[in-house]
């Protein structure tokens, strides 16, 4: 694994990439590339503003990020978490947990207004330049949009699922069911 420093914080995913979102290639979510999305620390930026907007979770960021970029692109959670842990860790971000679902809600703190504040320009192009879609060329791919987010979510969702407690055998057919009855929904359009 390599390290990379970041201010006084140093970082690394399982997959070598750069806690901010920077793999220099196709490992984002669903091998969509486009090379570096956010540019050196980026998507810090990004995720503070977000959250500065609305306090979320983290799925709910991702979705926010690919939805805005058209779904020609998502920040995987191998990426996205990492770095919601060192705005935490660096006193921007605060963080509460729903009670039963684990799922944590994210909020942004003085300190983390202070440093959105101090970089207004940084985080300013940021998101204008996800407005303009992946290096500004738009939704790419000949998938709808919104055909990729669903496919996207779906996934996540399964994922999600499967990683969690394991299934009874009735919750296996009943997961087998569902997805059987999306594939002979889909193939009737």
């Amino acid at each position: 694994m390599r390290h990379f420093h970041l201010g006084h914080h140093h970082c690394r995913t399982a997959r070598g990439e750069h806690e901010d979102g920077l793999s220099g290639g196709r490992g984002h979510r669903g091998g969509r590339g486009g090379g570096r999305v956010f540019g050196h620390g980026g998507l810090r930026f990004v995720l503070l503003q977000l959250i500065a907007d609305k306090p979320s979770h983290g799925y709910e960021l991702i979705k926010a990020i690919e939805d805005r970029l058209g779904g020609s692109y998502a920040p995987s959670p191998g990426v996205v978490y990492p770095t919601l842990t060192l705005l935490e860790e660096m006193g921007y971000l605060s963080v509460e947990t729903a009670d039963g679902s684990g799922r944590k809600s994210y909020s942004i703190t003085d300190s983390g207004r202070e440093f959105l504040a101090a970089n207004r320009e940084m985080a300013d192009a940021m998101m204008a330049r996800m407005s303009g879609g992946v290096d500004g060329a738009g939704p790419r791919g000949g998938r709808p949009p919104q055909v990729t987010r669903a496919i996207e979510n779906l996934k996540l969702a399964m994922r999600m699922r499967l990683t969690g407690a394991p299934l009874t055998e009735q919750q296996a057919h009943e997961f087998a069911a569902v997805l059987d009855a999306a594939a002979q929904q889909i193939e009737k359009i």
